[in-house]
């Protein structure tokens, strides 16, 4: 039996995250340049993009480039942000009735880039099938250092008083206030973290990892981490007897 004959349509992840990891790798193992493996990866994600709205998935979050990733060299910086340009293609989002957003300090991004991030989002704005976020220029420690920055301003205003600050309340003043967590975070490539993603959000993520490279992660890859979600018992720190009960 397949993976995709083993999916509980019932069951699916509301919102899936994840880091996609082994782009230069997979470039590097077939004696490509770097770039060659971060194009690739782009024809990964118009895949599990048109995928994840086929199986009934409403978010889809992509680790596309990091804070951190700023100290990379400036040729691939470049690569990167013109693969932004030429593929970010409106017509697969409308085609599919996709949502587009952005979640990151977009401040530091090429001017070029931001404007044709907030074109895309402002034509994509009435679809509702599904989310397709990217986090892009974002890290979780920039989020938050953000966000209680901001919190900070409105207690020294006398906005807010310091008892008021809850978890619901910064849960509002973050970048992801619009969609719920992650039930399924997913990292691609071999490695065993999370890089400094959605760590506030990834507090009772299911955490599936493997060693497939990212511009070699397909549909029945996708369908793979999700059974294994499936598998799983979410307690969120009950036992399983209280689990059980509904």
């Amino acid at each position: 039996m397949s993976y995709k004959e083993q999916l509980d349509y019932s069951r699916m992840p509301v919102h899936v995250a994840v880091i996609m990891d082994g782009n230069g790798r997979w470039a590097k193992e077939k004696g490509l340049p770097r770039t060659a493996g971060h194009q690739q990866g782009v024809e990964t994600v118009k895949k599990i993009t048109e995928e994840a709205t086929r199986l009934g998935i409403k978010y889809l979050t992509l680790y596309t480039f990091s804070t951190e990733n700023w100290n990379r060299p400036s040729d691939e910086i470049a690569a990167l942000m013109g693969l932004i340009l030429t593929n970010l293609e409106e017509e697969i989002f409308m085609k599919n009735n996709v949502r587009f957003r952005v979640i990151g300090n977009m401040e530091r991004l090429p001017e070029n880039v931001r404007e044709r991030l907030k074109l895309c989002m402002e034509r994509t704005a009435g679809n509702d099938k599904m989310t397709m976020v990217i986090a892009l220029s974002y890290s979780s420690r920039w989020e938050l250092t953000d966000t209680f920055r901001r919190l900070a301003v409105h207690v020294k205003e006398g906005r807010l008083e310091p008892e008021a600050i809850t978890e619901e309340l910064v849960d509002s003043h973050l970048q992801t206030d619009f969609m719920p967590d992650p039930d399924l975070l997913i990292r691609t490539g071999g490695e065993l973290r999370i890089s400094n993603y959605l760590l506030w959000q990834c507090a009772y993520s299911e955490f599936y990892f493997c060693d497939t490279f990212w511009p070699d992660f397909d549909e029945k890859e996708l369908h793979k981490a999700i059974v294994d979600f499936q598998s799983r018992e979410r307690r969120y720190g009950k036992t399983s007897e209280q689990v059980a009960i509904k």
